[in-house]
C-alpha cells in the first residue's frame, strides 16, 4: 500500500514485518561482522548503511547506491583536499558543504548523492582522528560499499522480501 510516496508494510501483506525486521536484522548483522573482520575503523557505517538501503525496492536500490557510492567519493575527496586547510573549522564544514553542493550538482547526482557526500565529508572533518583523512575517507567508502552491497545481496535473495520484487 503506497500513500503520496511514502511505503507502508500492511500486515495483510504474507507477514511482511517479520520478513523485513528479520531480512534487515541478517543484513545489518552480516554487515557489522564483515567490516569487523576487515577491522575498518568505523565499522558502524557499514550496518548503518545496510539498514538505509534495505527500505527500498531493489531496483531502486541499485539506482539510489550508485549515487550514495559516488557521493561518498565526493565527500571524501573534498574532506582529504580541505583537511589540512588551516581555517575555523566551522568555516571549513561550510565552505566544504557548499563546494560539495555544486560539485554534485555538477556530477547531476540526487540530493542522496548530497547527503552521503557531507556526511562522509563532517566525519572525516570534524571527528578527531589518529590516521589521515585519505585513509579514513577510504575506509568509509569500503564501509558505505560493504553496507550497500550487504544489502542489495540480501534484498534480492530473501525469500519474500517486501521490497524485493520491483
Amino acid at each position: 500500500m503506497i500513500r503520496k510516496g511514502m511505503r507502508f508494510i500492511t500486515s495483510s501483506s504474507k507477514n511482511v514485518w517479520l520478513i523485513h525486521s528479520a531480512t534487515t536484522a541478517i543484513a545489518a548483522t552480516l554487515a557489522l561482522s564483515i567490516a569487523s573482520f576487515l577491522n575498518m575503523g568505523e565499522i558502524y557505517w557499514a550496518p548503518i548503511t545496510t539498514i538505509i538501503v534495505m527500505q527500498s525496492t531493489l531496483g531502486s536500490s541499485w539506482d539510489t547506491s550508485k549515487q550514495r557510492l559516488i557521493g561518498t567519493v565526493v565527500g571524501t575527496l573534498l574532506a582529504g583536499l580541505l583537511y589540512e586547510v588551516n581555517l575555523p573549522l566551522p568555516v571549513i564544514l561550510g565552505v566544504g558543504i557548499f563546494i560539495m553542493g555544486l560539485i554534485c550538482s555538477g556530477l547531476h547526482l540526487v540530493l542522496s548523492a548530497f547527503r552521503f557526500a557531507g556526511v562522509t565529508y563532517a566525519i572525516i572533518i570534524l571527528l578527531p582522528h589518529t590516521e589521515t583523512a585519505w585513509r579514513i575517507g577510504v575506509h568509509r567508502f569500503i564501509e558505505v560499499a560493504l553496507g550497500i552491497t550487504v544489502a542489495l545481496v540480501v534484498t534480492a535473495i530473501a525469500p519474500d522480501h517486501p521490497f524485493s520484487k520491483k
